[in-house]
């Protein structure tokens, strides 16, 4: 896929461009140009004060490949429910599924205008599968799987992906409602795989305090970190898939064991 072109300034009215919004932030970390001057400038300040912020988005890029494709070719899922998309880039979720499967079928969900205007122009499946697009809100599961049915049957297993999501849903017990509401709908043999920042020193996250704070005050939306323990209490009743919740840098790796990154991620099995 080639890069579109970034954002013109007769952007439509809904669109705040004098706020620096994560979906184009993240893009421009990656080294995407879908940005705006404010998301740049936005962008910079947090990766000076927390650089491995760069490694992180990369890694999280990486880890969506490879649970991808562990998904579709070494479990067989053919139904992705992809919540919270971000603006399309290389190898997204329908990209890496169809390579593998031709007849697999992606629902993608966001709802800022400008994902979904990049989504709709660029994010084309193939003809045997289907690609769509969903404009809610991750705090509204049951719109969320009310349009999704138009396209997934949730009858069959379906791999929910939550990357990079959840911390936006700052209060922790809404956050684990809604995991828990929307497996509730899928059937056994469906897959939640999620990645989520930390605090943990361990694996160094202990600059992101001082990063996410100046972010809560100069950008949108607010985000929060969480301890492992509390990112595992989103996986409560599912069975993980090894190598169980680890810095997604290093959930199955392509080539030996790179450095942990403040980002944990897991891909895990309803029973």
């Amino acid at each position: 896929m080639r890069d579109s072109h970034a954002p013109t300034s007769d952007a439509p009215p809904e669109i705040d461009t004098g706020v620096a919004h994560n979906a184009r932030v993240w893009n421009h970390w990656l080294g995407g140009k879908d940005a705006y001057d404010v998301d740049r400038q936005v962008g910079d300040q947090v990766a000076g004060m927390f650089p491995v912020i760069r490694d992180v988005a990369r890694a999280d890029r990486a880890f969506l490949g490879r649970a991808v494709c562990h998904l579709a070719g070494e479990r067989g899922v053919r139904q992705f429910l992809d919540i919270g998309t971000g603006l399309p880039t290389a190898d997204n979720t329908h990209e890496t599924a169809q390579r593998i499967a031709p007849e697999a079928r992606i629902v993608y969900v966001d709802n800022d205008p400008i994902v979904l205007a990049h989504a709709r122009a660029l994010l084309t499946g193939t003809p045997q599968g289907a690609t769509a697009y969903v404009d809610a809100d991750v705090h509204d599961p049951e719109r969320i799987l009310e349009r999704a049915a138009e396209t997934l049957d949730f009858g069959r297993p379906v791999a929910v992906m939550m990357l990079g999501i959840l911390n936006f849903v700052l209060d922790t017990g809404t956050a684990r409602d809604i995991v828990r509401r929307i497996m509730a709908a899928v059937p056994s043999g469906s897959f939640l795989t999620l990645t989520h920042p930390t605090f943990d020193a361990d694996v160094g996250g202990e600059g992101n305090a001082a990063a996410m704070a100046f972010w809560n005050e100069h950008a949108v939306p607010p985000i929060t970190a969480r301890s492992r323990a509390e990112i595992a209490s989103f996986l409560d009743g599912l069975d993980l898939v090894e190598p169980g919740l680890v810095p997604c840098s290093q959930w199955r790796p392509d080539a030996g064991t790179p450095a942990a990154v403040p980002q944990y991620g897991a891909v895990a099995v309803k029973p």
